[in-house]
Parts: structure tokens; C-alpha cells; sequence
């Protein structure tokens, strides 16, 4: 049976919109994000530069979720 482990992300980018946060019927905090990152490139046959654009939906629970309540601030 293959081991179970935890898989680290970093993104850094820039807010969609404000946080909504939330709070579930035991008192616990839900915040969803949406987070846009972006690269650049200078397309190699053309000498343009490129970007391009990914957005994540990100999920807090907990004491991140109430972090997520200052992100905005």
C-alpha cells in the first residue's frame, strides 16, 4: 500500500474579489478565495511578449479562514 503525504503549495498572485467567509453550525470558519496568477514570456518565434493567466479557488478552514478575513483588509 503506497504511504500517505502531504503536498505543499505556495501561490502568490492577486484576489479575485473578497473573501467569503462563512461559519458552519459548530462554530468553525470556511473562507473561499479566488486567486489569479500570471507569467510572462517572450514568445521565441515572434519576440512578443506573452501572459497568461490561471485562477485557483482556495478553501480555508479554521484559523486560516479567519485569516482570510484580513487578506482584503
Amino acid at each position: 500500500m503506497a504511504s500517505r503525504g502531504v503536498n505543499k503549495v505556495i501561490l502568490v498572485g492577486n484576489l479575485g474579489q473578497d473573501p467569503e467567509v462563512r461559519y458552519m453550525p459548530n462554530g468553525g470558519a470556511v473562507a473561499n478565495i479566488t486567486l489569479a496568477t500570471s507569467e510572462s514570456w517572450r514568445d521565441k518565434a515572434t519576440g512578443e511578449m506573452k501572459e497568461q493567466t490561471e485562477w485557483h479557488r482556495v478553501v480555508l478552514f479554521g484559523k486560516l479562514a479567519g485569516s482570510g478575513e484580513r487578506i482584503s483588509a
